[in-house]
């Protein structure tokens, strides 16, 4: 009798962008609860009259949390999961609608935009900017890819198309460009102007370009898609573009964009849906690498991207070995790529929760990181985790978020002019 492990391992790697996996009714189980625990820290920990989504909460919710920030990027990524609760039966299709329109009736009238583009962090409930954070331009493009799905998903609703197309076609990305011909600034701030630094090398990129030159207003040239510098690494046979060694850079365009089966139409032609499931295999391979040094990284527990650990936050990981890394383990590495490669991740995140339980494994699913070995567990979860978790479990079952988000015109527009 075929095991929950060796299941997923039986699908032929070449048919993984074609052809959705089987899973065992014991694996799409833990699926929908992981799913429905991850979309709870959605609907808890997000302003009541906006919609805005807290950045972190603690991952237990049975005590007070004064934490009131909430992120944009983790606002996008509940847009998504509204519509994922109301088609799962988690939430009717009104409330979904009620929430979603919250959101957008906050940033198309209320919230602090300039030329378009929104702060990172703002209070949940006032919208007051946090400390002296940095208008991003990632996490508003993260923004609107779910205000984007969304308007998907509810595809007849006239209030939440003209909302979408208020907030997109408002955001200016030629300002944004702050003078170069292709690239993109990597934030704005009202004391020092634009950041010095540009989005001009491979990482979560792929969706603010894509939106970009999507836009109806101020496109970018397709010129942009193209100019981002594409180091490659190899590592365990797999040899891939990747300009940073955090794994949510592979994820985070991935959960909206749906790249199967595309090639960009220029030199080198890259498959991203390809080169993302190779980096998650070379990471994977780079944990159990480490083993020696690790022992708590085996076969199914293993995964380093950006988190907290036991001394703040860092964005560590590998290959090459960014850290310094303890041996720590952190689950949305694992939960962020299921839609690419769910006959390693399927297994890692079940022997996590069937290993280490309640420890890990809580109100809003997993922690943010735990150590396997010297007891440290991370007390928090964050949203953009617990999104990225749900939207790629979701693909994985129905590609419906790929299918919301593919239904724009602009963006089918923009696919088009890249990829064939």
């Amino acid at each position: 009798m075929m095991t929950r492990r060796s299941l997923l391992s039986t699908i032929p790697l070449a048919c993984a962008a074609a052809a959705k996996p089987k899973l065992t009714r014991e694996q799409d189980a833990f699926l929908e609860d992981l799913s429905h625990r991850s979309f709870l820290f959605m609907w808890e920990q997000a302003g009541s009259e906006t919609g805005l989504v807290r950045d972190r909460a603690l991952s237990h919710n049975q005590e007070p949390d004064a934490r009131p920030w909430a992120s944009s990027a983790a606002t996008g990524f509940g847009l998504s999961g509204m519509c994922i609760a109301s088609e799962r039966g988690w939430i009717t299709r009104a409330q979904a609608r009620e929430r979603v329109l919250a959101v957008l009736h906050y940033y198309a009238d209320k919230a602090f935009q300039e030329h378009g583009w929104f702060y990172h962090f703002e209070h949940s409930a006032t919208g007051q900017r946090w400390n002296k954070n940095e208008v991003s331009t990632i996490d508003t493009a993260l923004l609107l890819a779910g205000m984007i799905s969304a308007q998907g998903y509810f595809d007849k609703d006239a209030e939440i198309a003209r909302l979408t197309s208020k907030i997109w076609d408002r955001m200016d990305w030629r300002w944004i460009q702050n003078g170069h011909p292709t690239m993109i600034s990597m934030h704005w701030k009202p004391e020092t102007g634009f950041s010095p630094r540009w989005w001009d090398h491979h990482c979560e990129l792929g969706i603010m370009y894509l939106l970009g030159i999507a836009s109806k207003t101020t496109p970018l040239p397709v010129d942009s898609w193209y100019a981002w510098k594409r180091p490659t690494v190899t590592y365990a046979g797999q040899t891939y573009i990747s300009g940073a060694p955090t794994l949510f850079t592979h994820q985070y365009s991935q959960a909206w964009i749906d790249f199967r089966g595309k090639r960009e139409k220029r030199e080198p032609h890259t498959d991203w849906f390809d080169n993302s499931v190779k980096a998650t295999r070379a990471h994977r391979q780079f944990c159990l690498d480490l083993r020696e040094q690790f022992p708590g990284y085996s076969e199914n527990i293993w995964g380093i991207t950006a988190s907290d650990t036991a001394k703040g936050y860092k964005a560590w990981g590998g290959p090459p070995a960014k850290g310094p890394i303890d041996g720590s383990v952190v689950p949305c590495a694992a939960g962020g790529s299921l839609m690419l490669t769910p006959e390693i991740c399927v297994p890692a995140l079940m022997e996590m929760r069937r290993k280490f339980g309640d420890r890990v494994y809580q109100r809003y699913g997993f922690v943010d990181a735990f150590h396997p070995t010297n007891g440290w567990t991370g007390k928090d979860v964050l949203g953009i985790d617990a999104g990225i978790t749900l939207l790629s479990a979701e693909n994985l079952r129905t590609g419906s978020v790929w299918k919301w988000f593919m239904r724009n015109a602009q963006v089918r527009r923009a696919m088009a002019d890249v990829f064939r």
